[in-house]
């Protein structure tokens, strides 16, 4: 099988004279690379001191590596073959040296309170067990580990706390005020822009009834010139009519003089009273009486009572006519 396939923290664990000892290495290890104002040079002087007596037989920098990265999965290997391999006695051993090597300073950081209690739960040492470990080491009671998400931790350990916190105050503030300022500029722009396509359509619209106007009165005066046209023929076939009446009118006159001056003068009144009794000029008063009586006899209303109304109309004027011409007559003779 080919040595690429195992782990930084395996491959040690194969070339490794104990295993224990190189698992217990790299436990003592992490807690040291979570110790707070400590200098890498110190960490392995003090990492070579705890562990002199192991026997793993390699160099303690790949380990101080593996627990620079955070290798969770390689820790967590490590606690496996110490709780496998090692007594009760020896757990304890090893929680012993971590305690001491986390409080070398007098002060335990806050990520090496997490550890001691992960380290404590890999290797089945109870919470009970671990605080009276540490308060025989320390002489100070195991407390629990403050959170760091609360204010009252960093006003605590971080002296610009209350700078920091008005500075992102100020920031947050200064942020808002710029989003603020953006969203109204955004919001103006969106504004400014609704307005120029308002005013752009308020425009075309103005040019299309502009346009609109001009071709209504374009139009119109289409129409207008065309009426006028409409009347000037009206009118010029009025006058054209007119001077036709007139001439034919003009010709009918001058038709009806030629007829008159070519033609005998009509008869008089008394020719036409003696033509309605049948008669013609020359004839007597006796002529007169007798003619009357027998077209009297004829057209008189009465003979016509049996026929319709118009004919006896019809012979009621004949009859009138008749003695309109007979009394005319008598009144000559």
């Amino acid at each position: 099988m080919s040595i690429a396939r195992f782990s930084p923290f395996e491959l040690l664990l194969l070339k490794s004279r104990s295993q224990v000892d190189t698992a217990t290495l790299l436990l003592l290890a992490w807690v040291l690379v979570h110790r707070q104002h400590v200098s890498e040079g110190q960490r392995r002087r003090r990492l070579a001191q705890v562990t002199a007596q192991f026997r793993h037989g390699h160099e303690l920098g790949p380990v101080m590596g593996i627990a620079h990265s955070q290798d969770l999965q390689a820790i967590q290997l490590a606690a496996e073959v110490v709780r496998k391999e090692c007594s009760k006695e020896r757990s304890l051993s090893i929680i012993h040296q971590a305690i001491t090597v986390a409080t070398d300073d007098g002060e335990i950081s806050l990520a090496n309170h997490y550890i001691l209690r992960f380290l404590a739960d890999l290797l089945n040492v109870t919470p009970a067990t671990l605080s009276t470990l540490f308060q025989e080491l320390t002489g100070k009671p195991l407390l629990p580990p403050e959170d760091p998400s609360r204010d009252t931790y960093w006003q605590q350990h971080d002296p610009e706390y209350h700078a920091r916190q008005a500075q992102e105050a100020q920031a947050a503030e200064r942020q808002a005020k710029e989003a603020q300022a953006r969203a109204e500029q955004r919001q103006q722009a969106k504004t400014d822009k609704q307005q120029q396509k308002q005013q752009k359509q308020q425009k075309q619209q103005e040019k299309q009834r502009q346009q609109e106007q001009a071709r209504n009165a374009k139009a119109r005066a289409q129409r207008e010139k065309e009426q006028r046209h409409r009347e000037k023929a009206q009118q010029e076939q009025t006058s054209r009519e007119r001077w036709q009446q007139e001439q034919a009118r003009q010709e009918e006159s001058r038709r009806q003089q030629r007829q008159r001056s070519s033609s005998p003068p009509p008869p008089d009144r008394k020719t036409r009273a003696l033509a309605v009794l049948g008669l013609t000029p020359g004839a007597s008063r006796t002529d007169v009486r007798q003619a009357y009586r027998r077209m009297a006899q004829l057209h008189h209303p009465d003979r016509f009572y049996s026929e319709s109304d118009h004919q006896v109309a019809l012979a009621s004027a004949r009859f009138q006519r008749i003695k309109n011409a007979y009394d005319y007559l008598m009144q000559t003779y």
